[in-house]
């Protein structure tokens, strides 16, 4: 049985193997800096995982992952670019120590790199692979264009707000569990219960990153809380607030929202209480558990013996075992 930790050295590797050149143009210097700065490597990790559910011999995998991490890093530029993002992973972002206009020119070359590494996977499963990662692709910009829509309109419905987590965050960590699959040469019907668990406990790891962003303890997730509080991210906490709130709360909540001058540590504390009277830490908790449940569902549905079932199993507890 291969362990966590195994098929991280074996992608880190594999990685290291296909660095990119520092050219005399410095198109790659950008990109080498992104991947150099890390990252938890998931959605790579659990392509590969989900290969060695159905074969030992996960180099199958490692194309298609490698394809999934670039893309997924291609996404991470355009966005920081697009929120004028000074730091991601700790690290100036590309564009900040760079320039925007290579920022844009390294991260069109990261999205041309995927399809390279992608087409470097087994010939006899690579237009399955093609088709999930083309579809996926175009989902998360969808995703990306309804949170950015989001930020100009004055009220986002649950539903509206789960369909945005899935597209932006969630189909990634799906696809990768799906592609992972094909590789491995898995029944079509077990590649779909994969990547139905990793949609599902995609949604559920967004909502547990809305909870831990304002009620995180800041010693145990290693971040400030509140950040989503002061940039009136619409968020699930806020909306089912927004659609809880009696008069005297929805007044206070509109009020913080419509503020241009404050003293941080002051919304913070006035959103989080009325978040905290009306219970939606509690609600959010409820669904984060149901999405992780159902995501479990699908996952014993798979046609594997429960030890293939293992390494998925602990990588996704120690991922939504975070503390708030």
């Amino acid at each position: 049985m291969f362990s966590i930790e195994h098929l991280q050295g074996v992608f880190t590797q594999y990685l290291h193997e296909k660095k990119l050149p520092d050219t005399a143009s410095g198109l790659y210097q950008p990109v080498n800096h992104m991947m150099d700065i890390g990252g938890k490597r998931i959605r790579p990790l659990l392509c590969l995982m989900s290969c060695r559910m159905f074969t030992h011999e996960v180099e199958r995998s490692l194309p298609p992952a490698l394809a999934i991490e670039f893309f997924h890093n291609f996404t991470l530029v355009h966005d920081d670019i697009m929120d004028n993002a000074p730091l991601r992973r700790g690290h100036q972002t590309v564009h900040t120590r760079f320039g925007v206009n290579a920022a844009i020119l390294s991260g069109d070359a990261m999205l041309i790199k995927a399809y390279e590494f992608l087409s470097e996977a087994p010939k006899n499963c690579l237009p399955a692979l093609l088709r999930t990662f083309n579809q996926t692709a175009l989902e998360v910009c969808e995703g990306q264009q309804m949170d950015m829509n989001f930020e100009n309109e004055q009220q986002v419905s649950m539903p509206q707000y789960l369909r945005m987590i899935e597209l932006k965050t969630a189909v990634l960590l799906a696809a990768a569990l799906r592609m992972g699959a094909i590789a491995g040469g898995a029944r079509t019907p077990d590649a779909m219960q994969l990547y139905e668990f990793g949609r599902n406990i995609g949604i559920a790891f967004q909502l547990q990153d809305d909870l831990l962003d304002t009620f995180g303890e800041p010693g145990k997730t290693g971040k400030q809380t509140g950040g989503d509080i002061l940039q009136n991210k619409k968020t699930f906490l806020l909306i089912k607030a927004m659609e809880t709130a009696g008069k005297e709360q929805r007044t206070i909540l509109q009020h913080w929202l419509a503020a241009r001058r404050f003293q941080p540590d002051e919304k913070i504390a006035a959103v989080r209480t009325v978040f905290e009277q009306l219970g939606v830490q509690e609600a959010a908790k409820s669904a984060m558990q149901h999405y992780y449940d159902l995501a479990f569902e699908h996952l014993n549905c798979v046609t594997v013996n429960i030890e293939g079932r293992e390494l998925l199993t602990g990588l996704t507890q120690q991922l939504m075992n975070r503390q708030w």
